[in-house]
């Protein structure tokens, strides 16, 4: 049976699936009325195995040679397409390959974070070529949407002409910012209850001409990973991020699952303790949220003056801050360890790729020691996942964002379209 193809999720414009799977078990059409869906075919065969001549391309989506003729030529026209050097030592005539153009088409990525504002272009072939970052203590609407505002005229600045081939906005952020104001507290309190009025994607589509698309920060993070990382090679994992406050995605057969609220992978609200009947009246077992988000370093950092942006920085993991990190770093690992033990037995993964806001150095040893705390738990009856480092890193958010616009503009997106290979 054929490998399935990842799909994004749902996003606040319509349903978004962008058949990023594997070319090799696709087929194009060569019925009248296609022509989209075999451009988008064509262009993933190239992104999924770089530059390819016509006779490959037509090999590979089943699509003959005069209509792959007829396709590239169309996409050159479009400079979505470049040639490149003809390939000579071949039997036969001398080819030559087809890559994508990275200066064919742009798009944009907005992140709203909860320690910052990021915003991101990227090319055609998905690499990020300009970044604009704001930081703040908490996320203040009147301080995060002018801000953005700001940022989307700096890019456009920056990118002079070639922003008449921006396609799109895609914008993260994490869903329900108004819910966190107890746990923040302080002024930030009344600044994030604020966000239950605001309607984020409203207000950045009135800010631009161009679509804008949603989805959930650690959704977007997962889309950055599933297209650009790991996602290529493992095809069923729960994905989670480090950030100011932990949080997850979830990938099945190589699908996101966003889930009937788009909530699915949610573990920052996992408990993470029995409840035995000792809380006090209203209190509740805690959550994996309020044991391994960074917002704990944060605040053990800020309260001896230190700068809470040290996360961000290898300096984090030099002697001078062992004291802070190291208690962190034991509760945070012990209860990824429970996190990761129960997911497995409920989803089959075949692996748990971490990534997150937080320096390299310190995101690898909370690995190392996630992987160690796992020895205590018995995986009798159930696949012990294997756990990976992500490739994207801190910008994962803004990326995976800003890839969803080119993956619903130019890439498949129909599963009733394709025909796959049954052996």
């Amino acid at each position: 049976m054929a490998d399935s193809k990842p799909a994004l999720p749902a996003t606040a414009s319509g349903p978004v699936d962008a058949g990023v799977g594997d070319t090799r078990r696709m087929r194009g059409s060569n019925h009248t009325g296609m022509r989209q869906f075999n451009e988008r075919i064509v262009l993933q065969a190239i992104r999924h195995h770089g530059a390819l001549p016509k006779a490959d391309l037509a090999r590979m989506t089943h699509l003959s040679t005069q209509a792959v003729s007829i396709i590239v030529g169309r996409l050159m026209d479009d400079r979505l397409l470049i040639k490149q050097d003809r390939l000579r030592g071949r039997i036969g005539q001398p080819s030559v390959p087809l890559s994508l153009n990275p200066d064919g088409a742009y798009s944009i990525g907005i992140q709203v974070g909860r320690r910052s504002l990021q915003l991101v272009v990227v090319d055609f072939c998905g690499q990020l070529v300009e970044r604009v970052d704001m930081r703040y203590a908490y996320p203040d609407p009147d301080q995060v949407l002018p801000g953005i505002a700001k940022g989307l005229a700096e890019l456009q600045q920056r990118r002079g002409a070639s922003w008449s081939r921006v396609v799109g906005i895609g914008l993260s952020a994490p869903l329900f910012l108004h819910q966190w104001a107890d746990l923040m507290g302080g002024q930030a309190a009344a600044a994030l209850a604020r966000w239950e009025s605001v309607d984020l994607p409203a207000q950045v589509r009135a800010l631009t001409d161009l679509p804008v698309e949603f989805a959930k920060d650690t959704t977007a993070a997962c889309v950055a990973e599933l297209l650009q990382g790991h996602g290529q090679s493992v095809s069923s994992y729960l994905y989670v991020f480090v950030g100011t406050f932990i949080g997850g995605a979830l990938v099945l057969a190589g699908h996101i699952m966003g889930g009937e609220r788009g909530n699915a992978g949610a573990i920052g609200s996992l408990p993470i303790r029995l409840e035995d009947g000792t809380n006090a009246p209203g209190e509740s077992p805690p959550q994996l949220l309020q044991l391994a988000s960074g917002w704990q370093l944060e605040q053990a950092l800020i309260a001896d003056g230190h700068d809470p942006f040290l996360l961000q920085q290898p300096a984090i993991m030099d002697p001078a801050y062992a004291r802070y990190v190291q208690p962190w770093l034991a509760q945070s690992s012990r209860a990824l360890a429970m996190t990761v033990t129960s997911s497995a037995a409920l989803l089959d993964l075949d692996a748990v790729i971490m990534d997150g806001a937080m320096a390299a150095p310190l995101m690898e040893v909370l690995l190392n020691d996630t992987q160690a705390a796992m020895a205590h738990y018995a995986f009798d009856g159930m696949h012990r996942p294997r756990l990976l480092m992500g490739k994207v890193g801190s910008h994962a958010r803004a990326l995976g964002a800003a890839l969803l616009p080119l993956h619903s503009q130019f890439f498949p997106d129909k599963d009733i379209f394709l025909k796959r290979d049954l052996v």
